[in-house]
């Protein structure tokens, strides 16, 4: 029996998250895994807040995880980290791209921007990984792969083959785009 296990995707609107979700849910199904995804992004095409959590397993019975129950949070932004640190266990893992796109209060000077979050966090937390998604999404060709990128470094924390990621992956992107998303993948995936 595998236990029911989470995942929170935290960023900014038109990051590409919804897509990363879609992606990552298609992989557990095709594993013959369980999955359950809730996404939010009411403000998003504002640049406001998206998240999503995916949950798989045996059996999943509820989409949303509880605070303390995520495995894995991967934020697109860093202080997005900050804002769902609470929904991380213990022993869970945080993957930050290391982008720093700043809210209204900050661009108006009203308030700072948290620069070293993964030194902060690193204290508290078992893995804490840092990648800077944008410099390697340039790297394989498209800078709008940045989650892609991410989702070749949470594939190197989970314990799944790499044949459903590239089935999933093909069938995802129009042939255009099939192989700048491959690329940046596979640099997630060794940056981890």
């Amino acid at each position: 029996m595998i236990e029911t296990k989470g995942i929170l995707l935290a960023g900014v609107g038109g990051q590409g998250i919804l897509r990363a979700s879609d992606i990552l849910c298609e992989v557990f199904i095709s594993t013959g895994l369980d999955v359950k995804k809730s996404e939010v992004h009411g403000m998003a095409q504002r640049g406001g807040c998206v998240t999503s959590h995916v949950r798989y397993g045996q059996k999943v019975h509820s989409p949303l995880a509880k605070k303390n129950d995520i495995d894995i949070l991967v934020s697109f932004e860093q202080m997005d980290t900050l804002r769902y640190l609470d929904y991380v266990k213990e022993s869970g893992t945080i993957i930050i791209n290391t982008e720093n796109i700043f809210p209204p209060a900050v661009n108006l000077g009203e308030a700072s921007y948290p620069y070293h979050v993964t030194e902060l966090i690193s204290h508290y937390f078992a893995r804490v990984v840092s990648i800077d998604a944008s410099t390697l999404a340039l790297q394989a060709g498209n800078v709008r792969t940045v989650n892609t990128v991410l989702l070749g470094a949470i594939s190197s924390i989970l314990n799944l083959p790499t044949d459903p990621w590239e089935m999933v992956l093909q069938k995802s992107f129009s042939s255009k785009l099939i192989k700048p998303n491959q690329e940046a993948f596979r640099l997630g995936r060794s940056a981890v």
